[in-house]
């Protein structure tokens, strides 16, 4: 996969919970989204393993309110992080399973990923900040 900004993936964190959740999350949608969930499989399994996210403030979970920018349009966001079927119409949650979803989950507070979408684009997003619990 080329780097459109060639820049490196940054390190990420995700609690043990979290990530034997994602990792069946992401087995069982391989046929209906192939490409978000062999994303969300690979981020699951690069992510350095905590026992809970609270020792590190900062750190986007399941359930985080998350600000992030995105570094194309310059937009920023406020969004919940939350499970597919959580998921509600309106644009205050994000959906693990989407791009954005699995580009966020672990990373922290300055971090910045870079990833392709679906459709074959670039995108960029930093997290601005980040509110657990």
């Amino acid at each position: 996969m080329a780097r459109y900004f060639n820049v490196d993936l940054p390190p990420i964190a995700i609690t043990r919970r979290d990530s034997e959740r994602l990792s069946r999350l992401a087995a069982a949608a391989t046929d209906k989204f192939p490409q978000t969930s062999d994303f969300l499989a690979r981020e699951v399994e690069r992510a350095h393993l905590i026992e809970d996210f609270e020792s590190l403030p900062g750190l986007v979970a399941m359930g985080s309110e998350v600000e992030y920018r995105d570094d194309v349009s310059g937009q920023v966001r406020r969004v919940k992080l939350v499970y597919p079927e959580e998921s509600t119409t309106d644009s205050a949650t994000v959906s693990v399973l989407t791009p954005v979803g699995a580009a966020l989950i672990g990373l922290s507070v300055s971090q910045s990923i870079e990833f392709q979408t679906p459709s074959g684009g670039w995108r960029s997003l930093t997290v601005l900040k980040v509110r657990n619990g």
